[in-house]
C-alpha cells in the first residue's frame, strides 16, 4: 500500500501533458513524458445489474451467454453457431518493483473467474437473436485465445501452438483431441495472447506473436521470433514472419473485398498517458512496424539500447491511431447488413487502460473507410461499460460481425457474450 501511495504521489508531481490529437491516420504525438513510476489507475468491476451497455439509435443490445470463464475471442461458423475461446494464460514473472506493482493494479481490472481453457458453443436454432444453447465444445486445452476454420477444419491457437479440429457441419462437441499444427513461442510469455485469422483463400493462417516486455526490458535476446505475425502453411505447419516489428498484435482479421491483412495493436508504456497510440493497420508482407526501436514510423525510443537506425529508417507508420492504451483486443470488418451509417468499415474492442489516470477504452468503435481505408474519427458503437474513473461493468475483447447483421462482443469482465443488431422493423 506504501508503494501504490508512493506512486500517487509521484503522478501528482508529473505536470499534465498537452492535449493532443490522439486517433485517425496523422496523430499529433507529444513528447515522450517519463517518470520513476507511471501512471497507473484501473477501474474495479462493478455489476450491470438491471443496466445494458449503451449502443446507437436503432440497435438493440442482448447478453447471449453468461457465466463464461473469460471470454476472448470468437468464430462464427458455417451454421450460424458461434465458438468462443476461453482463457486467461500469462504468467510472466515480474523484473522490477514497478512491475509488480502495476500487476497488483492491473488484477483489480480483471475477473476473479479462472481461465476455461476450453471452447465453448452457442446456438440460435430458430435465427431470433436468442442463443438457446450453450455447451462445452472442447475443453483442456492451454489458454486459446485465436479461432480460425478453413475447409471443414478449427484451428485454435492456444499461448503455445496451433491445434486443429475436424468439424461437421452442426457439430457441438469435438470428436476427439486436438491435432497439432505448429509449436509457437511460448517461454515468458509476457504478452500470452495469439491472436489468429486465416488468409481469404485458406491457404495460411496468420498469428499474432506479442513481446516478451515493454520495451527490452528483459533482454533482446527472449524477443527472438516475438513482436511479429507469422504465416502459418495450413498443409503443413510450416511457418515464416509475415510482419515483425508489431510490439502486441492482438486482434487479426481479412478485409473484404481486398483480401488484406489488418490487425490491431498495443503499443508501448511508460512515456506518458498520451504515447503511444494503440493501432489499426494494414499488414505488408515483410513490413517492419518500429518496435523496439520506433514508433509511429521514425519517432525513436531512446530507452532501446543498442540503437538501431537502419531499422527505423525501414519502419513503416501505421494507417489509424485508435489512441494511446486504450488496450485494443478485438477486430472485425463490418457488412452491409449492419446499415448504412456501419457498412463501410471496421469495430474494434477496446478493453481499457491501466497506464494513466484518466480511463480511456472501456467500448467498441466503428472506425469508417473510404476506398478500401479508414477515413474519418472512430465512432463510439458500444458504450456503457465505464461507469467512472473507479469502476466499470465490463471489459471488450473479441469483436465478430455475423454475416446475417449482428456484432458479438466478448466481455472478459462480466464473462459475458453480448449481440447487437439493428431493430427489426
Amino acid at each position: 500500500m506504501k508503494a501504490l501511495i508512493f506512486a500517487g504521489a509521484l503522478a501528482a508531481l508529473v505536470p499534465p501533458m498537452a492535449e493532443a490529437q490522439s486517433t485517425g491516420a496523422s496523430p499529433q504525438l507529444p513528447a515522450p513524458n517519463r517518470g520513476l513510476l507511471p501512471d497507473m489507475q484501473i477501474p474495479r468491476p462493478a455489476l450491470w445489474g438491471d443496466a445494458l451497455p449503451t449502443v446507437p439509435e436503432g440497435f438493440e443490445i442482448t447478453a447471449i451467454a453468461t457465466d463464461l470463464q473469460i471470454p476472448r475471442q470468437m468464430l462464427i461458423l458455417p451454421n450460424g453457431d458461434i465458438l468462443v475461446a476461453e482463457g486467461k494464460g500469462g504468467g510472466a514473472p515480474a523484473m522490477r518493483p514497478k512491475d509488480m506493482i502495476a500487476g497488483v493494479i492491473k488484477s483489480w481490472g480483471k475477473s476473479p473467474e479462472p481461465g476455461g481453457n476450453r471452447l465453448t458453443l452457442l446456438r440460435d436454432a430458430d435465427g431470433n437473436g436468442e442463443y438457446e444453447l450453450q455447451t462445452i465444445f472442447a475443453e483442456n486445452l492451454n489458454s486459446p485465445y485465436g479461432l480460425a476454420f478453413v475447409n471443414g477444419t478449427i484451428y485454435v491457437a492456444n499461448q503455445d501452438a496451433v491445434v486443429s479440429f475436424a468439424y461437421v457441419d452442426g457439430q457441438t462437441e469435438a470428436a476427439g483431441p486436438p491435432e497439432l499444427l505448429t509449436l509457437l513461442p511460448s517461454a515468458i510469455n509476457h504478452h500470452w495472447t495469439k491472436a489468429m485469422t486465416a488468409s481469404a483463400d485458406g491457404q495460411f493462417l496468420y498469428v499474432g506473436i506479442g513481446s516478451n516486455s515493454n520495451i527490452t526490458e528483459r533482454g533482446l535476446k527472449v524477443e527472438e521470433n516475438r513482436a511479429m505475425i507469422w504465416q502459418i502453411d495450413v498443409a503443413t505447419g510450416a511457418h515464416r514472419p509475415y510482419a515483425t516489428g508489431i510490439r502486441n498484435p492482438t486482434a487479426l482479421t481479412i478485409q473484404p473485398g481486398t483480401d488484406a491483412l489488418w490487425a490491431v495493436a498495443n503499443e508501448r508504456d511508460e512515456i506518458g498517458a498520451d504515447l503511444v497510440p494503440d493501432y489499426l493497420t494494414s499488414v505488408q508482407d515483410g513490413g517492419f512496424y518500429g518496435w523496439p526501436y520506433s514508433y509511429w514510423g521514425q519517432n525513436v525510443d531512446i530507452r532501446v539500447k543498442p540503437q538501431d537506425p537502419d531499422k527505423v529508417a525501414s519502419a513503416i507508420a501505421p494507417d489509424y491511431a485508435l489512441g494511446a492504451h486504450v488496450a485494443a483486443l478485438g477486430v472485425d470488418f463490418s457488412t452491409e447488413a449492419m446499415g448504412p451509417q456501419f457498412t463501410d468499415g471496421a469495430f474494434v474492442g477496446m478493453h481499457g487502460s491501466w497506464n494513466r489516470d484518466e480511463p480511456v477504452g472501456y467500448k467498441v468503435v466503428f472506425v469508417p473507410f473510404e476506398n478500401g481505408a479508414p477515413a474519418g474519427e472512430p465512432i463510439d458503437f458500444v458504450t456503457g461499460f465505464l461507469v467512472d474513473a473507479d469502476n466499470t461493468r465490463g471489459r471488450p475483447v473479441g469483436v465478430t460481425v455475423d454475416p446475417e447483421g449482428a456484432v458479438i462482443v466478448a466481455d472478459d469482465l462480466s464473462n459475458t457474450i453480448w449481440r447487437i443488431a439493428p431493430v427489426a422493423p
